[in-house]
C-alpha cells in the first residue's frame, strides 16, 4: 500500500450538507468518566491529545458523563488545542448527587442553561455540534431544535445533532434547522438502523457518527469487571445470550487474525468498509486503543470479507434491557 496509505488516513468526512470536515474517525470520550469501570485522568488526557496529534478531529462528550467530569477533562486536554477539534457535546439527561439518572430535560430553558454550563466547563466560547442526547417525550423536538437554532444565530453553537431518534423525529428536527449528524449505536452487533434510518439520513443528506463499533466490547472479547460495570446487565453479556456470544466472538477474532487485524480494527473496518460516508466515534480509554483503532484506517476489507462476515456474525439478546429499549426513539419502527 505504501504512499497510499498517508493519503488515506488524511482523508476527511463531511458531516451532512452543511456541516464541518471531520477526521474519519472520532474519539468519544464517556469511558473516561467512570462509566466501564476504573479510570484514570492522566491517561484519559494522554489518550485525547495523541488523539489530537494523529489527526482525530472529532471529540464526542455528553455533559451528564460524570456529571460534568467529563467535559472538565476534555477541556484540559484541548486546551492550546482548540482550534484543531470539532467538539460534540450531547445535553439532557439529568442526573442525581449519587450518580442516578432522572430522565430528560429538552425545554428551550433548559437547552440554554444547559449549554452555559457546557461552555464554562469545556473552557470555549462555541460547541461545534451540540445535541440532545435522547428524546424527550414532554417536549417536541421542535422546540428543542428551535432553542439550538438560536444558540446557532447568537454565536454559541456551530451545527446542530441528533442521537438515538427514528426517522420521524429526524424529519421533524431537519424542517426546523439543518442536522449535519445522527449519532447512532452501530457496529456489526448492532445493525437496525440499516432498515429505515440510513436511507432517510441519504435522502436528506445527514450523515452519521456511530458509537458502540465494538459493541461495548463484546466483539473485542472484553468481559464485564466487577459490579461497577454496567455491561454486567446487558443482554448480550449474561445467560445463554453471553455464551452464544462467545462462539461468535472466537469466529470473529480467528478472522481478524487471518487477516492480520485485531479484532478492534476488524470492528473498525467493517464500520467503515459499510458505511464510507459516516464516521465511527471509538471509546477509546488509553492510547494503545487509540493506536489500534487508527490502524484500521489502513486495513481495507473486501466485498468477499464483508460477505464473509454477514454469515459469521448474528449476535444475541438486544443492545439494552427491554426498560431502555422501550424509550429509545431510534427503535420505533414505522409501520406502513
Amino acid at each position: 500500500m505504501g504512499t497510499h496509505d498517508s493519503k488515506q488516513t488524511q482523508r476527511t468526512v463531511k458531516l451532512g450538507s452543511t456541516g464541518p470536515e471531520v477526521f474519519p474517525l472520532g474519539l468519544g470520550c464517556m469511558g473516561m468518566s467512570g462509566m466501564y469501570g476504573a479510570t484514570d485522568d492522566a491517561e484519559s488526557i494522554r489518550t485525547i491529545q495523541t488523539a489530537i496529534d494523529r489527526g482525530v478531529t472529532l471529540i464526542d462528550t455528553g455533559d451528564f458523563y460524570g456529571m460534568g467530569h467529563n467535559e472538565l477533562l476534555v477541556a484540559k486536554a484541548i486546551a492550546g488545542r482548540r482550534e484543531k477539534v470539532q467538539l460534540s457535546v450531547k445535553f439532557g439527561a439529568l442526573r442525581g448527587p449519587d450518580g442516578s439518572w432522572g430522565g430528560m430535560d429538552t425545554r428551550p430553558a433548559a437547552v440554554k442553561n444547559f449549554v452555559a454550563y457546557s461552555l464554562k466547563r469545556l473552557g470555549v466560547d462555541v460547541i461545534d455540534i451540540y445535541r440532545p442526547a435522547r428524546l424527550d417525550p414532554s417536549v417536541p423536538i421542535e422546540d428543542t431544535i428551535g432553542a439550538i437554532a438560536e444558540l446557532v444565530k447568537a454565536g454559541y453553537v456551530r451545527h446542530i445533532g441528533l442521537s438515538e431518534v427514528g426517522v420521524e423525529t429526524i424529519r421533524r428536527a431537519h424542517r426546523v434547522h439543518p442536522i449535519v449528524d445522527l449519532q447512532i449505536e452501530y457496529s456489526l452487533a448492532s445493525r437496525s438502523p440499516e432498515a429505515e434510518i440510513f436511507p432517510a439520513l441519504a435522502e436528506l443528506g445527514i450523515s452519521a457518527t456511530l458509537y458502540g463499533v465494538f459493541s461495548r466490547g463484546l466483539l473485542t472479547g472484553s468481559k464485564p469487571k466487577g459490579p461497577g460495570d454496567y455491561r454486567a446487565y446487558l443482554p448480550r453479556f449474561t445467560g445463554s445470550n453471553g455464551e452464544k456470544n462467545e462462539d461468535v466472538v472466537g469466529a470473529l477474532q480467528r478472522f481478524a487474525r487471518e487477516r492480520n487485524m485485531t479484532p478492534g480494527q476488524l470492528s473498525v473496518a467493517w464500520v467503515l468498509a459499510r458505511q464510507p460516508a459516516f464516521v465511527p466515534v471509538v471509546g477509546a480509554k488509553n492510547v494503545a486503543q487509540l493506536e489500534d483503532s487508527l490502524g484500521a484506517l489502513t486495513r481495507t476489507l473486501s466485498k468477499a470479507d464483508l460477505a464473509a462476515l454477514d454469515s459469521i456474525v448474528t449476535i444475541s439478546g438486544e443492545r439494552y434491557g427491554a426498560e431502555q429499549m422501550k424509550h429509545l426513539d431510534s427503535e420505533r419502527h414505522s409501520h406502513p
